[in-house]
């Protein structure tokens, strides 16, 4: 098992500040919508309510993941908390095609067997097979590590 880092992805500031700030934004204008003009019918009240406190927790939640870094290494994809997204030898295909359901500047995994799901909005998150790297990082570095996972797992393959 080798440690060797080959490439690394993180969120740089601007990105987290725009993204965080988005969703505070949404978020308060929910909250605004609802007390400056609340609906007449209370289960809207409800739900405006209630989708403006999630945009803040998310928001929240989006501001810590994107602290972290992925960093690819020869064995394993992982973040700089130590959650491993995935092990290259379980790694079925990488798509970082233009119609990939994938977050913006970045790609899509799909595993050869399922893994855990994982949630941390703006990196990455993990659904069964698929594992999708991006959001508020920058696609000059989603790229190459994309393209150093689909070399690595057609050597494996051969």
């Amino acid at each position: 098992m080798s440690d060797t880092e080959l490439a690394r992805i993180k969120a740089s500031a601007s990105r987290r500040v725009i993204g965080a700030g988005a969703m505070i934004g949404l978020g308060a204008l929910m909250l605004y919508l609802a007390f400056a003009a609340p609906p007449e019918n209370p289960l809207w009240l409800i739900f405006l309510i209630g989708c403006g406190l999630f945009a803040l927790w998310v928001s929240q939640m989006l501001w810590q993941a994107t602290s972290r870094e992925i960093i690819l290494t020869e064995d394993e994809l992982i973040d700089s908390e130590g959650d491993v997204l995935a092990r290259i030898d379980q790694i079925a295909k990488v798509d970082r095609g233009a119609f990939a359901m994938k977050p913006s500047n970045g790609f899509i995994i799909f595993l050869k067997e399922p893994m855990p799901r994982a949630w941390h909005p703006g990196l990455w998150w993990r659904l069964g097979k698929r594992v999708a790297i991006g959001g508020v990082t920058s696609g000059a570095e989603t790229k190459p590590v994309a393209d150093i996972i689909t070399l690595r797992i057609t050597k494996l393959d051969q």
